[in-house]
């Protein structure tokens, strides 16, 4: 038997309109980026990377340098690693997950030896945990050598920028858990590029290393993480 509800029935009044779109907007101002953020929003980014490879691709079997800005505008890539054929598919202010998304479009189709990944920083600015930071990395890593199993994949460990310095506890948690994973797989380098930076003392390191918005290298810094980095991508 059916009991009919005998609670009264409440009508409620209609929004104004003009509220809604306050409400809405309010949500867009605390809502943290990375909750409205997609990958998407990359497309036109990543058509340009890729534009002339129909053209002009580029060779097979070379190293990759793929993630957020730090990446992008390396300028001195090419001659920072002589006899070593790079490619650069940074793309500034992404997060790991976007590489994740568009790794069949800027790593795959090279058939890289090697992937020389830096992302990390953004995930953490936008309200992402550590925890998610490597479960994204380890997307990375796990979609990477499904489809290309030889390839070795570096990590570049995340800055600690001066200008975020209210992060760095939590990307060197970031840090300490990415490089767990990296040492489930031998085809997966963790390289620490905090400690040359800091000259071995546990310190961030110094703004010295930094533009102005202390935030991205300069000349000096790109330095250093070239010397971490030759050993390893030798021609």
């Amino acid at each position: 038997m059916v009991i009919p509800c005998l609670l009264p029935r409440v009508n409620f009044p209609t929004l104004p309109r003009t509220l809604v779109v306050t409400v809405a907007l309010l949500a867009t101002l605390i809502l943290p980026a990375s909750a409205l953020a997609s990958p998407e929003s990359w497309a036109k980014e990543i058509d340009s990377l890729t534009a002339d490879d129909a053209t002009h691709a580029p060779k097979v079997a070379g190293t990759v340098f793929v993630g957020s800005s730090s990446i992008r505008l390396w300028k001195s890539l090419a001659t920072d690693f002589p006899g070593v054929h790079t490619i650069n598919r940074g793309f500034g202010g992404s997060e790991l997950a976007d590489s994740v998304y568009y790794l069949d479009r800027i790593v795959l189709p090279y058939k890289p030896s090697r992937v020389v990944l830096f992302a990390g920083t953004n995930d953490l600015k936008n309200g992402k945990s550590p925890e998610a930071v490597a479960a994204d990395f380890k997307a990375f890593r796990t979609k990477l050598h499904a489809a290309l199993p030889r390839t070795h994949l570096f990590y570049l460990s995340i800055t600690l920028a001066p200008s975020r310095a209210h992060l760095h506890e939590a990307m060197r948690t970031a840090n300490r858990m990415i490089e767990a994973d990296c040492a489930t797989d031998a085809r997966c380098t963790f390289v620490d590029i905090n400690t040359p930076m800091s000259r071995g003392d546990g310190a961030p390191p110094p703004s010295n290393l930094f533009v102005e918005d202390q935030l991205h290298l300069n000349r000096d810094g790109y330095a250093i993480w070239t010397k971490v980095l030759a050993p390893y991508l030798k021609p």
